[in-house]
């Protein structure tokens, strides 16, 4: 039962920010491969709820919206494309602010996701792998 709020919590954490679920998975000293799965977990279920309700609210909102508006989300879109909101936005800015950022910007649902997704994955593993040696060159050098 322990384990299972440990999972849910950083499972949580993660659909809010994956900078904050993996530092709390290793406070609750949980294995980092369960850590990243988890997080990552949940941030893709996070954005996937942000990105299904975003886009309905987008499409009601769209035909109420100023076309000046449009072009400069656009430009945006146009310098750094799907693939390269998707994977930096996780590192960057969040997962959950980058798919409403992408949302607003119009991008299409599914490629939004899939590289919201591959974005959350490296940033999972690749934070959890900086946490845990971090966290070991800490002990190393206080137990010495």
């Amino acid at each position: 039962m322990e384990l299972l709020v440990k999972l849910l919590t950083v499972f949580g954490l993660g659909a809010v920010e994956v900078w904050v679920a993996i530092p709390a998975g290793f406070a609750m000293k949980l294995p980092p491969s369960v850590i990243a799965i988890t997080a990552a977990s949940g941030a893709m279920f996070g954005s996937f709820i942000i990105l299904n309700i975003g886009e309905k609210i987008r499409n009601r909102l769209s035909r109420h919206t100023n076309d000046k508006r449009n072009k400069y989300m656009h430009g945006i879109y146009d310098r750094y494309g799907v693939a390269g909101l998707g994977l930096l936005a996780p590192l960057l800015i969040g997962a959950p602010l980058g798919t409403i950022l992408g949302i607003a910007i119009g991008l299409p649902a599914t490629r939004l996701f899939f590289w919201m997704g591959l974005g959350i994955i490296v940033c999972s593993v690749g934070l959890t792998i900086v946490t845990e040696f971090g966290l070991k060159s800490v002990w190393f050098f206080l137990k010495s």
